[in-house]
C-alpha cells in the first residue's frame, strides 16, 4: 500500500472538534496546549466549547482547523501510522507541511493566524462570498464566471471534484454567475457559508501581505512527498513552496488535480485528518481506485487502524 494524509480546509469547522481525540490521547492535548499558548487565547476552548459565532472568524478558524487536523495527526502518528505523501486544501496545506517536515507546528500556527488576520483587514466581510456550482464542467463555469465579469470579480476559487466548482468574487457577480450556471443546467447552485472570499483576485495585497509574512518564516524542503493545491504539482523545494502558499490566496484551489497526481504515483489509500469528511467525499468522487478513510475522533480513529492493519498484513 501507499499511504497519503490530506488536511481540510476552512469550513469543516465544528464545535467539539477535538475534544473525544484529547481527551483519550495525551499528544492530542499537547497539540491544543501548544495553539494556546503560541496564539495567546484559548483556542482550545472555542474549537471545544464554541460559541459557533467565533468559528466563522478568519483569524480564529484557521488555527482552529489547522490545530485539529494536526491533534489527529499525532495521535495517528504515535500508532506508527507514517505517510508517504502529504496534501491540504487550502489552509490545510499548512498541516501538511508541518507532516512533511518543511514547517514546525509553532511557525504553521503563527502564519495561519496572521494569513487570517490578514484576510478580515484586506476584505471585511460582506465585500464578497463563495458560490458552490454542482453539475457543470469546468469550461462551463468558466464560460459563466466570464459572462458575469461585466458587472464584477467573479473567477472560479474551488476545482474540488469532477462537477463541483466554487466560485468567488463580488456578490453582485455571484448573482449572476448563479443566474447563468442555472440557465447552463447546473444542478445546484449552493452559497457557500464564508465570511469572504478565498482565492481570487480580491485577494490580491493579501496575498502580497503573506509573501512578506512568508520570507520571514524558515520553510525547508519536505521530507515527504508534498502536493501544492495551487497547481496539483509535486513540490520538492523550499523555495517553490514559499512561492505557492502565497499564491494560493488569490489563485484558485486545483484539488481534484491533486488526487489525480496522488492516483498517477501510486497512492492506494489517503486519511483525512482533521474535522469533518468534506475531502473524503471530494475523493471519493474523483478517484474509483483510492480507497479513502478519516480521523477526527474515537471512533474513525479505531476503523482507520483496522483498515491501515488489514491492507498491510495482506501487502506483506
Amino acid at each position: 500500500m501507499k499511504l497519503a494524509f490530506v488536511f481540510p480546509g476552512q469550513g469543516s469547522q465544528y464545535v467539539g472538534m477535538g475534544v473525544e481525540l484529547c481527551r483519550d490521547h495525551e499528544e492530542a492535548r499537547e497539540v491544543f496546549r501548544l495553539a494556546n499558548d503560541v496564539l495567546g487565547f484559548p483556542l482550545s476552548s472555542i474549537c471545544f466549547h464554541g460559541p459557533a459565532e467565533e468559528l466563522v472568524q478568519n483569524d480564529i478558524i484557521q488555527p482552529a482547523v489547522v490545530t485539529a487536523s494536526l491533534a489527529a495527526w499525532q495521535v495517528l502518528r504515535n500508532q506508527g501510522i507514517e505517510a508517504e505523501a502529504v496534501a491540504g486544501l487550502s489552509v490545510g496545506e499548512y498541516a501538511a507541511l508541518v507532516a512533511a517536515e518543511a514547517l514546525d507546528m509553532k511557525s504553521a500556527l503563527k502564519l495561519v493566524h496572521t494569513r487570517g488576520r490578514i484576510m478580515r483587514e484586506t476584505l471585511p466581510p460582506g465585500v464578497g462570498g463563495m458560490l458552490a456550482v454542482i453539475g457543470l464542467e469546468r469550461v462551463q463555469v468558466e464560460a459563466a464566471c466570464k459572462e458575469a465579469s461585466e458587472v464584477g470579480i467573479a473567477e472560479p476559487a474551488n476545482y474540488n471534484c469532477p462537477g463541483q466548482i466554487v466560485v468567488g468574487g463580488e456578490m453582485r457577480a455571484l448573482e449572476a454567475v448563479e443566474s447563468i450556471a442555472k440557465r447552463m443546467g447546473a444542478r445546484k447552485v449552493v452559497r457557500v457559508a464564508m465570511s469572504s472570499p478565498s482565492h481570487c483576485s480580491l485577494l490580491n495585497e493579501a496575498a502580497s501581505r503573506l509573501s512578506q509574512e512568508l520570507e520571514r518564516t524558515e520553510i525547508h524542503d519536505p521530507r515527504v512527498s508534498f502536493y501544492s493545491s495551487v497547481d496539483g504539482r509535486l513540490l520538492r523545494r523550499a523555495t517553490e513552496i514559499r512561492h505557492n502558499l502565497s499564491r494560493q490566496l488569490c489563485h484558485p484551489v486545483m484539488w481534484e488535480d491533486v488526487i489525480y497526481s496522488m492516483e498517477r504515483d501510486g497512492v492506494t489509500h489517503i486519511v483525512e485528518l482533521g474535522p469533518g469528511r468534506t475531502l473524503s467525499g471530494f475523493i471519493k468522487r474523483t478517484s474509483k481506485r483510492i480507497r479513502v478513510l478519516n480521523v477526527e475522533d474515537a471512533k474513525s480513529l479505531r476503523e482507520t487502524l483496522a483498515v491501515i492493519a488489514e491492507a498491510r498484513e495482506e501487502a506483506s
